[in-house]
């Protein structure tokens, strides 16, 4: 396959899809920040299924990070990005730099809502406003017709939906399953912080997440249940719970047992944190 189009400023990148618009192809959109893995990879299949162009940025947003997390650790490796692009039939890499994004006084943020609330912002509180920007900021430059995120970070999804919805971009959002390892595993870039050792123990986490889903299913309590997860996932090895929550799964509010659920959970291995979530089924 042909290797994609490297672009890194946006006059350059409206232009190319000012192209393919004018030849009457539908441009699809899959927003990483690099490290790609087969989770993201995933993304491009169905992004190609959906569009005849498939356009991905790589970009390490520095306003979804905290002072004291991981920026500057941040996996990069652009040029095992592109080559797996190239492998994955992607059209375009747009590989902006932060003054290309954050030019000199920039001074504008979008806050969301509803399902930003709770489980993630209660421990980065400025995560989601700079989630909503740059993703706003990306389909104003680029124009997609549709994009792919991943169910792995379940409520960046949900508050992605809500941007649009609320700000009436004309963006269609597709929600694409979790990839995971043989062991379950959720596909992460940061899976790349952990060694074999506590590769063993990360790949508990699906597991104790299924058993509690299946548990709440079954019309097990939920305070008993979340609070008997975050406990198992202690014993398995993990250092720090931040949250095992049942949310309901357009919104993420108060979940209600024989309507559709999401089991999220967010937990930590010496330094890295780890996020996973499962569907807890209606019946």
């Amino acid at each position: 396959m042909n290797a994609p189009i490297v672009i890194d400023s946006v006059a350059a990148l409206r232009a190319q899809v000012r192209d393919w618009r004018q030849a009457g192809l539908k441009v699809a959109m899959v927003p990483t920040m690099g490290a790609l893995h087969d989770g993201h990879i995933s993304l491009v299949r169905i992004a190609l299924e959906q569009a005849e162009r498939c356009l991905v940025s790589i970009f390490v947003n520095p306003t979804q990070f905290a002072p004291t997390e991981d920026l500057d650790k941040y996996p990069r490796q652009l040029a095992r990005d592109l080559d797996q692009l190239r492998g994955a039939g992607a059209h375009l890499a747009f590989t902006p730099g932060v003054s290309e994004m954050y030019p000199s006084g920039f001074a504008s943020k979008i806050s969301v809502g509803g399902p930003s609330r709770g489980l993630e912002t209660d421990f980065r509180p400025s995560f989601f406003d700079g989630v909503a920007t740059v993703v706003a900021k990306l389909f104003l430059q680029a124009a997609p017709d549709c994009a792919v995120f991943g169910e792995k970070d379940y409520q960046q999804l949900c508050v992605v939906r809500q941007l649009c919805r609320d700000l009436d971009l004309p963006v269609e959002i597709i929600g694409a399953p979790t990839v995971r390892d043989t062991h379950g595993l959720a596909m992460s870039s940061r899976n790349a912080y952990l060694g074999e050792a506590e590769l063993d123990i990360a790949r508990k986490l699906n597991l104790v997440l299924r058993r509690t889903a299946a548990a709440l299913s079954a019309g097990a309590d939920e305070a008993t249940a979340t609070e008997d997860a975050a406990k198992a996932l202690v014993s398995a090895g993990f250092q720090k719970v931040d949250y095992v929550a049942a949310r309901a799964s357009v919104t993420l509010g108060p979940w209600q047992r024989g309507h559709d659920g999401r089991l999220l959970a967010a937990t930590w291995l010496g330094t890295t944190r780890l996020i996973d979530n499962v569907e807890i089924p209606s019946a």
